[in-house]
């Protein structure tokens, strides 16, 4: 059938390869499927820290700017070393404007919003930038 004896090993080795792949696809677990009613994921009403003794901390930053800690228990929940939604590094420019965020993350905690993503229009609205 073949006349070169190489083709014939190629093929072997091909068929051997496709063999070794079906038998490690068949082998693995299958997967979890979704439920099929078509149902919303539910979470809970309740925020996990809706009532958690939730603090922050301005800080001192880099060129004369400020930052916040955010503290759930006492423990350090986030460490926030530049103004969200900017580009760059910097810090806030005041501290009274990292106070209003930290204030405004901290309730979006308690709501649930995880991670508590902090938008230009938001910092517009706490007046933090223009």
């Amino acid at each position: 059938m073949f006349k070169n004896p190489l083709t014939h090993r190629k093929l072997a080795i091909l068929f051997l390869l496709h063999c070794i792949s079906v038998t490690m696809l068949c082998a693995q677990p299958p997967l979890k499927s979704m439920p099929l009613d078509n149902s919303a994921a539910q979470f809970p009403e309740a925020s996990a820290y809706a009532d958690a003794d939730l603090t922050y901390k301005i800080i001192d930053a880099a060129n004369n700017t400020f930052c916040y800690d955010i503290y759930a228990g006492g423990r350090l929940m986030i460490h926030q070393t530049s103004a969200p939604g900017l580009p760059g590094n910097e810090g806030f420019k005041s501290e009274e404007d990292a106070a209003k965020v930290a204030r405004m993350v901290i309730e979006k905690i308690r709501k649930g919003e995880m991670p508590p993503t902090v938008t230009n229009d938001e910092m517009k609205n706490l007046n933090v930038i223009k």
